[in-house]
């Protein structure tokens, strides 16, 4: 069984999450949420030229990047996938 990773928000993500519409945040959360327990779920791409990793929810992507030896999970941007790559 793998241990439950803690995830943290980094200040910038927390307030592109709370810039978005109500429905798109829980949506938004419910994915962040799962990746305590699974930090790498399928469709997670691993981001080229960076330690960073992706996950996709709906238009939307979640970037962020996972500390395995003190098992923490960092969210560093939240945005649509037209302005996140900027």
């Amino acid at each position: 069984m793998s241990k439950a990773y803690q995830v943290i928000f980094d200040r910038r993500a927390e307030k592109e999450l709370e810039s978005l519409p109500q429905t798109e945040q829980k949506r938004i959360q419910k994915a962040v949420d799962s990746l305590a327990s699974n930090p790498r779920p399928p469709g997670a791409i691993k981001m080229s030229g960076s330690t960073s990793w992706r996950i996709r929810v709906g238009d939307y992507r979640v970037i962020y990047s996972i500390q395995d030896q003190v098992l923490i999970v960092l969210v560093l941007k939240i945005g649509h996938r037209r302005d996140i790559y900027r």
